[in-house]
């Protein structure tokens, strides 16, 4: 869509006295000296009052924007701490930090990212407002469209770029603290209903919740499993579904076959109903 031009339209696309073959003649000096595909519309009094294309462009940008400062949350979330907060991940220190707690290290690449994100819904709301303010066959307010798009551009490609360099490659998990709070997590029981049944389950959460004790330490005192099957099943691969648990989960009372019912064999007249 962006690729489409209403050059040559003159007054609202109806082409008011522009010479015959100026439109095409236009558009293909415009692909000499940029090097685009563009295209003539096909309705150039459409094109000519209609921003679509650009609404499209920014509420995209949006789209990305959100999702990187949503990333940025959750960077800022995981690596808080290192005592009172989750303390699961480690951010490259990139400034001395606090001038008043000494130590301390603060998230500045995905705060700087959330403002640039910040920064680019503003510019979407600006491209939406100029969109809508056209009228009738005209839009006056063009210019401000593309001041807010090459900005939201420009500018959200560098905090990218940024975030991925400054920040993400130099991301290091907390092994131990992360094992450790697997390991004391009572939803491990979540994990467990296949093999001990929902109501064994449901106990043991309980249990776990009054008198802190681990998940796994009740499991294995009430005789439900061993030692060796909670391990295969509480392996993190298992629990993040990435591989099958090798113990089988609890059994479903047999039922009777034709075998186990006399000589009925496969015959449906003789075979005992359950």
């Amino acid at each position: 869509m962006l690729y489409e031009i209403n050059l040559g339209a003159t007054a609202i696309g109806t082409q008011l006295n522009a010479p015959e073959g100026y439109v095409e003649a236009a558009r293909a000096h415009l692909v000499e000296i940029t090097g685009l595909p563009l295209v003539t519309a096909t309705d150039l009094i459409e094109a000519t009052q209609d921003c679509g294309a650009f609404v499209h462009l920014s509420g995209v940008l949006k789209r990305v924007a959100v999702k990187t400062s949503k990333i940025c949350n959750d960077l800022r979330l995981l690596s808080s701490g290192p005592r009172s907060g989750l303390n699961e991940i480690n951010l490259p220190p990139r400034q001395a930090g606090s001038s008043i707690m000494p130590g301390k290290v603060n998230p500045v690449i995905p705060e700087v990212v959330n403002q640039v994100a910040f920064e680019v819904i503003g510019f979407d709301v600006t491209v939406t407002m100029a969109a809508e303010a056209g009228q009738l066959q005209l839009n006056a307010f063009e210019p401000v469209i593309c001041y807010s798009l090459s900005a939201a551009l420009w500018r959200l490609r560098q905090a990218l770029v940024v975030l991925a360099e400054k920040c993400v490659d130099g991301i290091t998990a907390n092994a131990e603290r992360l094992r450790r709070s697997v390991e004391e997590s009572i939803g491990l029981v979540t994990a467990l209903n296949p093999y001990i049944g929902y109501q064994a389950a449901t106990e043991i959460a309980r249990e776990a919740l009054l008198t802190g004790a681990g998940v796994a330490d009740l499991v294995i005192a009430r005789g439900l499993m061993d030692a060796e099957q909670l391990a295969a099943v509480l392996r993190p691969e298992v629990l993040a579904h990435l591989q099958r648990a090798d113990p089988t989960p609890a059994e479903e009372p047999v039922r009777p076959g034709p075998t186990d019912a006399g000589d009925a064999g496969d015959d449906p007249e003789t075979a005992t109903e359950e």
